[in-house]
């Protein structure tokens, strides 16, 4: 029986579905960080410092509650790419990884509110694009208009088509919550999701 109460420190609605898989009940509360990289911090060191800073954030106005929080980057010969916002800079993210290998690094955090006792943890994987043709670059944004996500994709839709293979222990980290890790933190955490 799961007596806590568990938020997920998140305005995405792919982490919201994402966690839904796991069968808790939970709130979703944004956590409004300002997310500028600091100077000289690696993609790690962000990743890993934004998803504690979203969990703190949230457990600031929720005293008694084991808070989920989670930040990804993606990495294209060691540059991040952002979110593009729009069509323009998708297509030139997407061009250059065309026959490419991206690094999303995704952090994950659970922060028991009630003690500020929490675990951390950077899960990579890696997407290995295909060879992209322009009109399949142009066909794809037009039907997934993925301006929204790191990388331009939308690896739960049509944007498993854009590649060659893909590499890491959890797909659902590529999708912005590595929920195998996140199973083993709330173990640890006293909630076991298959015991009544």
């Amino acid at each position: 029986m799961i007596n806590r109460r568990i938020i997920l420190a998140s305005s995405s609605p792919y982490r919201r579905e994402l966690l839904r898989k796991l069968g808790l009940d939970f709130g979703c509360v944004s956590p409004g960080v300002d997310e500028t990289p600091l100077d000289k911090e690696t993609p790690e060191q962000l990743v890993a410092r934004l998803a504690l800073e979203k969990a703190r954030a949230v457990a600031h106005c929720n005293r008694d509650a084991l808070i989920i929080a989670s930040d990804q980057v993606a990495l294209l010969n060691g540059r991040i790419l952002g979110k593009p916002g729009g069509h323009e800079a998708a297509r030139r993210q997407l061009a250059d990884a065309s026959g490419n290998e991206v690094l999303f690094l995704t952090s994950l955090v659970l922060l028991d509110s009630a003690s500020g006792d929490y675990q951390s943890e950077v899960v990579p994987f890696n997407v290995h694009f295909r060879r992209l043709t322009e009109s399949e670059i142009e066909g794809y944004l037009s039907k997934e208009r993925p301006y929204n996500c790191a990388g331009s994709f939308k690896s739960e839709g049509l944007g498993i088509t854009l590649f060659e293979r893909l590499e890491g222990e959890d797909p659902n980290t590529l999708i912005g919550l590595p929920l195998i890790k996140l199973s083993h933190m709330l173990a640890e955490a006293g909630i076991r999701l298959l015991e009544d």
